[in-house]
């Protein structure tokens, strides 16, 4: 067995606000294997893209990292400096953001951001430079990648800069790559395209993948393993086939029963009653307990992530065993 890229251990983010502490990341542990995608999915607010900046080390003050591990191949990067993590951000570690203008500076040409990237690590001639940025942005579809190197990112379309802005990010074909709902302003055809060179890209170099989204649909045909976060907390864990067709977890099973086409037409859409509660104050046990339909007394004692399954990591009291036990 080789060693995982990554492995988060324990990850505490908080943000030490005058309102209080905001813990936006409360004890996420995972690990990612070489070649590996890991779909990271809950509701807007459950800390999965915090998740994604402590580990590329973007997290703003009043946030910080609190405590736990974030090992990259043996070095815990929450120990690095900033020098230490620039020289490994956006060369050996890449995040793709959703909104495509926290890469691109609007007043560049492309082919000037581009090259600038490509030599800010390794030390080619210009010639080379715009070479790999031309064959990258073929890579993720965009036609005519000579004129479009040329371009300023007000001429492209939002779709057109977030491809411009994936494909910066496969510049360096990182060993990890962090993804936050990239493909959100695409259309389908487009994201079915990234999503086969995604695939490609970590089955030929191992590099690993830290999926961030709310579309299971994309987690379902993308990743090898899955993590839910609900409330700042990793909830179930396990391999993504297993997770969505037998989920654990009531909030996963509400989330998978929430999908429009899982409904019958002409019924009520099916939903989480209620809403996520605040982070700055968090009911006692279990968060998820006043929306859970299999609440009990029980679930006042702070739920703990145990492996109840082969292979399947859950925080519940009451999970959905019947499922597993029909099967």
């Amino acid at each position: 067995m080789t060693a995982p890229t990554l492995e988060v251990r324990d990850l505490q983010t908080h943000f030490f606000t005058r309102a209080g502490v905001v813990k936006a990341v409360d004890g996420v542990s995972f690990s990612v294997g070489r070649g590996k995608v890991m779909g990271l999915v809950g509701e807007s607010g459950s800390g999965k893209s915090v998740t994604g900046f402590s580990i590329i080390g973007l997290v703003d003050p009043p946030g910080r990292i609190a405590g736990g591990s974030i090992l990259f191949q043996g070095r815990d990067l929450a120990k690095l400096s900033e020098e230490e993590m620039r020289d490994l951000r956006g060369n050996r570690i890449a995040m793709i953001f959703q909104d495509p203008m926290m890469t691109l500076n609007p007043v560049l040409r492309i082919d000037t951001q581009m090259i600038e990237t490509v030599l800010a690590h390794k030390k080619v001639s210009t010639e080379e430079a715009r070479q790999r940025a031309r064959d990258t942005l073929g890579m993720v579809g965009i036609p005519s990648p000579d004129e479009r190197l040329k371009a300023y990112p007000h001429q492209f379309s939002g779709g057109m800069r977030q491809r411009v802005a994936i494909a910066i990010a496969l510049l360096h074909e990182p060993q990890l790559i962090i993804a936050d709902e990239p493909t959100t302003a695409l259309d389908v055809t487009i994201q079915g395209q990234i999503l086969a060179e995604v695939q490609k890209l970590c089955a030929t170099t191992g590099t690993s993948m830290i999926w961030i989204t709310h579309d299971l649909s994309v987690v379902a045909g993308l990743a090898d393993d899955i993590a839910v976060m609900y409330a700042g907390r990793i909830v179930e864990k396990g391999v993504v086939g297993e997770v969505l067709d037998k989920p654990l977890h009531p909030y996963t099973h509400g989330l998978i029963g929430s999908v429009p086409s899982r409904n019958k037409r002409g019924e009520e859409l099916r939903q989480i009653p209620g809403m996520t509660p605040s982070l700055l104050n968090l009911p006692p046990g279990c968060a998820f307990r006043a929306r859970c339909p299999r609440a009990s007394e029980a679930c006042l004692a702070e739920p703990v992530m145990a492996e109840i399954l082969p292979g399947r990591e859950v925080r519940c009291i009451h999970p959905h065993l019947e499922a597993s036990e029909a099967a």
